[in-house]
C-alpha cells in the first residue's frame, strides 16, 4: 500500500499524524455530526436523526407503503394475511387439488399467506368453495414474497389457449 494523506475536519492537512488500520482516529476527529447527507450513515456508528425528504412525502426512516398491486381495502402484510386472487382458466389436464381431484375450465386463483406459509387455492369462478392446490402449500417467512408467488403461479396455471 501507498502512502496515505491525514486531514482533519476542515480538509487541511494533518501532517504529523499517521492513520490508524482501525479508523478510530478518524471517528474521533471528526465532529460533523450526522444529518440528511449522510445516508443515514456515519464513520462512528451513531444512528442519525430521521431525515426529511423534503417533496418525496416520506421521511427516512417512514415505513413501507402496501405492496404494489395490492387492491384496495386488501389485507396489509403487517395487519394481517396477505392475499392476492386472479381469474384463470385451467390448461389441458386442469388444476389437482387435495379435496375433488382435477377442476377445468374458468376458475380463480387466490394465493394466501397466514402462520408463515404461503397456500394456493383454487375455486370455479363465482362459486362457493375453495379447494387447495395439492403441492400448493409451502412455508414463506416473509409476506411481501407473496406477490411473486402468486405471479409465477398464475403464470404456471393459467392456460386459456391450451
Amino acid at each position: 500500500m501507498g502512502e496515505q494523506a491525514v486531514t482533519g475536519a476542515d480538509g487541511a492537512p494533518a501532517p504529523d499524524r499517521t492513520p490508524d488500520a482501525t479508523g478510530e482516529d478518524a471517528a474521533e476527529a471528526d465532529p460533523t455530526p450526522a444529518g440528511a447527507a449522510s445516508a443515514g450513515m456515519t464513520a462512528d456508528g451513531r444512528q442519525p436523526a430521521p431525515a426529511d425528504v423534503s417533496g418525496a412525502g416520506m421521511s427516512a426512516d417512514a415505513a413501507p407503503a402496501a405492496p404494489a398491486g395490492a387492491a384496495p381495502g386488501a389485507p396489509d402484510a403487517s395487519t394481517g394475511p396477505a392475499t392476492r386472487t386472479a381469474d384463470i382458466t385451467a390448461g389441458p389436464g386442469g388444476v389437482m387439488t387435495d379435496e375433488v381431484g382435477v377442476v377445468t375450465g374458468d376458475l380463480t386463483l387466490r394465493t394466501e399467506h397466514a402462520d408463515g406459509r404461503v397456500t394456493l387455492r383454487v375455486q370455479y369462478r363465482d362459486a362457493d368453495e375453495w379447494y387447495a392446490v395439492t403441492g400448493g402449500s409451502a412455508p414463506l417467512a416473509e409476506p411481501a414474497a407473496v406477490e411473486a408467488v402468486h405471479t409465477v403461479a398464475v403464470g404456471l396455471l393459467n392456460r386459456p389457449e391450451g
